[in-house]
C-alpha cells in the first residue's frame, strides 16, 4: 500500500472526530458504562438510560452529540478536538434547548407550580494535539467584565473538560473499553499520519491493524466504510497541509528519516501485536523512549 502523500481531494472541516465518537457510544450499553466511569458509579441497566439528543435541529449553528437523562441528571457529552474556551457558553445554549424539550408546553412555565428540572452536568471529551491537563473546568462566569461580582451572576454554566488522549484520565480509561480502545484507535492514524502517510492509507492501516488486534473491532468491520468517509469528509484539509510541511522540515534535517520511519512502523506493528498500545502514543513524542523500544524489541 502506498503511503504517498495526498492532499487534493479532503474537505475541510476541523471536527473530523466528533461523529466518529457519537457512533462508538450509539449503544446504550456502552454510553452507560461511559458514565459510570466519569461519574464512579456502578448503574447496571441500560434501559435507565433515556437518550434526548436533539436529532436533526441545528441550534445556532451547533448540534450536540449525545444528552441523555438518568436518575434525574440531565448529561451533555460533547466530544472536541479543537479546545475553545467558548464551551460554558454553547453548553448554555444546548442546556437551553434541552430543557425547552423537557418542559414542552410553554403555557407550563406560567403555572403555580414549581417545574422540577433534572440537574445538568456537561461533560467535555477532547482529543486534540495541544497540550490540554487531564481535567479542568470552564466557567460562564470567566466571560463576564472583570470587577462584577460574579457569584451573583443570574447565568453559569460550568464544562468540565476531559483529556482523553492515551496517557491521560487512566481510571476513567481502563472503566470504560470503549473510550479506550477509541483513544487506541484516534492515536493510531495519528502515528501513521506523522510518518508520512496520506489521510486515506494512514486510516485504512490503522484499521486494518485494530480489528486485527481487537481495538473497536466491530464498530470498525461493521462501520468501516462509514468510518473512512466520516474522517474524509470532515478532515481539516489546511491544517493537515500545514501539518505535513512540518514533518517534512522535520524529516528534511534528519539523516536516514526512511529508514527510521520504517522502523517506527515496524514498532507500532510490534506494539500493537504485543497488547502495548499504550505506547503507541509516545513513540513519536519521546525519541529515547522510542529507542528503548527499539532496542527491546531488537528494531533494526
Amino acid at each position: 500500500m502506498s503511503n504517498v502523500n495526498n492532499t487534493e481531494a479532503i474537505y475541510v472541516n476541523k471536527k473530523y472526530k466528533d461523529r466518529l465518537f457519537k457512533l462508538v457510544f450509539k449503544e446504550k450499553k456502552d454510553l452507560l458504562e461511559l458514565y459510570n466511569a466519569i461519574n464512579d458509579t456502578d448503574y447496571d441497566n441500560p434501559d435507565d438510560i433515556e437518550i434526548n439528543t436533539i436529532e436533526d435541529v441545528v441550534y445556532m449553528g451547533m448540534k450536540n452529540d449525545v444528552s441523555f437523562l438518568i436518575c434525574d441528571i440531565l448529561n451533555l457529552y460533547e466530544h472536541q478536538s479543537t479546545f475553545s474556551p467558548n464551551l460554558p457558553l454553547r453548553g448554555m445554549f444546548y442546556f437551553a434547548r434541552l430543557y425547552q424539550k423537557i418542559v414542552g408546553n410553554e403555557k407550563r412555565l406560567y403555572s403555580s407550580k414549581r417545574i422540577d428540572l433534572p440537574y445538568p452536568q456537561f461533560i467535555v471529551f477532547y482529543n486534540g494535539t495541544l497540550d490540554e491537563p487531564e481535567r479542568q473546568v470552564l466557567e460562564l462566569n470567566d466571560a463576564f467584565p472583570k470587577g462584577m461580582n460574579k457569584e451573583n451572576a443570574a447565568i453559569q454554566c460550568r464544562a468540565v473538560v476531559l483529556n482523553v488522549n492515551l496517557g491521560y484520565n487512566k481510571r476513567i480509561m481502563e472503566r470504560c473499553k470503549m473510550l479506550k480502545e477509541y483513544a487506541q484507535y484516534i492515536a493510531c492514524v495519528r502515528v501513521y499520519l506523522e510518518n508520512g502517510y496520506s489521510i486515506e492509507n494512514a486510516i485504512d492501516v490503522a484499521t486494518d491493524e485494530c480489528i486485527k488486534n481487537g481495538i473497536l473491532e466491530q464498530i470498525l468491520r461493521d462501520n468501516r466504510g462509514e468510518v473512512r468517509s466520516m474522517i474524509l469528509t470532515e478532515y481539516d484539509e489546511q491544517a493537515h497541509i500545514e501539518y505535513e510541511k512540518e514533518i517534512s522540515y522535520e524529516e528534511g534535517k534528519t539523516e536516514g528519516r526512511e529508514e527510521g520511519r520504517e522502523c517506527i512502523l515496524k514498532l507500532i506493528q510490534v506494539l500493537l501485536s504485543a497488547g502495548r498500545v499504550d505506547d503507541i502514543d509516545k513513540v513519536t513524542k519521546d525519541k529515547t523512549y522510542c529507542n528503548q523500544l527499539m532496542q527491546e524489541f531488537k528494531i533494526e
